[in-house]
């Protein structure tokens, strides 16, 4: 299971947050299975104070949800993908509307707006290449505002993960 942290969490909350916070949090990254039993005893805190603890992190936002991690090689996604997206224009209008666009596209796995020479990078999973031209020009060509785009095929995953430094 993979531990999603909320990276909205303000510096008022963010100094709520002790050494046996972190210590759940790191262990809860590496392990969102864990029992309460097992952390509690990991931490070395009771399982009620342990539990006390978790649900407050969770209601405060610094824990956002648990995930399984998937091998996407087992699931015929393998090729990663980053695009870089040039709009024609950026005011608001062109803005909302393509970030409404991409949310609805299952393929996009993450959209992040960028400063800097284009406006927006995408990440996306597909099985091959033939695969990514079908995606390209079907689905993300598709999408209004586009002009230009730039492909970056990953050759070799170096380092992947999802754990926040704590």
């Amino acid at each position: 299971m993979t531990l999603r942290i909320n990276r909205h969490v303000t510096e008022q909350s963010t100094a709520m947050i002790d050494d046996i916070d972190r210590k759940i949090l790191k262990i809860l990254q590496k392990d969102g299975r864990i029992t309460n039993v097992d952390l509690a005893r990991r931490i070395n805190l009771s399982a009620a104070a342990t539990y006390e603890r978790v649900r407050r992190l969770q209601a405060d936002g610094v824990i956002d949800g648990y995930a399984a991690r998937l091998n996407p090689e087992k699931l015929n996604r393998a090729l990663l993908i980053f695009v870089q997206i040039t709009l024609e224009h950026t005011n608001e209008q062109v803005l909302e509307e393509f970030a409404r666009l991409v949310r609805t596209i299952p393929d996009i796995l993450e959209c992040h707006m960028v400063a800097g020479g284009f406006d927006y990078l995408i990440k996306t999973r597909v099985r091959d290449m033939a695969a990514y031209r079908i995606f390209l020009g079907r689905t993300l060509s598709r999408l209004p505002g586009i002009r230009q785009t730039h492909t970056y095929s990953v050759i070799e995953e170096v380092k992947t993960g999802t754990d926040l430094p704590l």
